[in-house]
């Protein structure tokens, strides 16, 4: 049995982590990314989604794609479209300024550095398609990762704030861990056992159903003879229960 010494000094059976992350059921209609990526595998298109759920729910984000759909989702559509009609069209998912004007730039980018196909980029070496990514206006590590684990095999884990909250009470890392130690620590305890797309889907899917911000369901939670923060919330009110 192999044991992983994670960054609180807990130690934690990798396999079994795995194991009951694989018992972990999602519907991918609650990702906006997913059917898109099964549908017409359109790199830019899925970009452009990840982009309106940036700080905001996927359930805003696709009324926003709806709207943008009307204007047409490819680079050239949105590089030549005024910046009013992007702004009228993202509004639900709020920030709409800043989100029309990154949306508008990304697309004339691709326009300009790849003749508006994204999976030149893509089919580059995972680290160079990083920092290409990376380099494009308003794109972060984590939007990177997204499209890079659902159109390549790089070994990556995206890490959002549900994944960052879930990986703090298991006790993979510190509260204030970075993006990059998260990550990090993730692929070293799954690679290998689990798809780590599919740890990421269900990851969420655990910090949305369980492992809220406040009032978790510990003890409703698949996870939660593998956490730290359940295993001490379970003591706790054991130790209240016998005064």
């Amino acid at each position: 049995m192999k044991f992983v010494r994670l960054g609180l000094g807990v130690e934690m059976e990798a396999e079994r982590l795995a194991d009951l992350l694989r018992q972990v059921k999602y519907d991918e209609a609650e990702f906006i990314v997913r059917p898109m990526v099964k549908g017409d595998r359109n790199p830019f298109h899925v970009l452009v989604a990840i982009i309106l759920t940036q700080n905001t729910s996927d359930k805003v984000a696709s009324k926003a794609l709806r709207n943008l759909e009307k204007l047409g989702i490819d680079p050239e559509a949105l590089c030549s479209a005024p910046l009013k009609k992007i702004e009228d069209a993202v509004r639900p998912a709020g920030m709409y300024r800043r989100r029309a004007r990154i949306l508008k730039e990304v697309a004339c980018r691709v326009l300009e550095d790849y003749g508006g196909d994204l999976w030149r980029l893509l089919r580059l070496d995972p680290s160079e398609a990083r920092r290409r990514l990376t380099s494009l206006p308003g794109i972060g590590v984590k939007t990177a990762d997204v499209l890079l684990a659902n159109f390549t095999d790089a070994k990556v884990l995206p890490v959002d704030t549900h994944i960052r909250r879930v990986a703090w009470r298991l006790g993979i890392a510190s509260r204030g861990a970075s993006y990059e130690t998260i990550s990090r620590r993730l692929i070293e305890l799954l690679e290998g056992r689990i798809n780590l797309l599919e740890a990421h889907l269900k990851l969420i899917t655990i910090g949305r159903r369980y492992c809220k911000p406040r009032n978790p369901k510990c003890n409703e939670c698949p996870l939660r003879s593998v956490c730290s923060y359940a295993m001490r919330e379970t003591r706790t009110a054991s130790d209240k229960s016998s005064r």
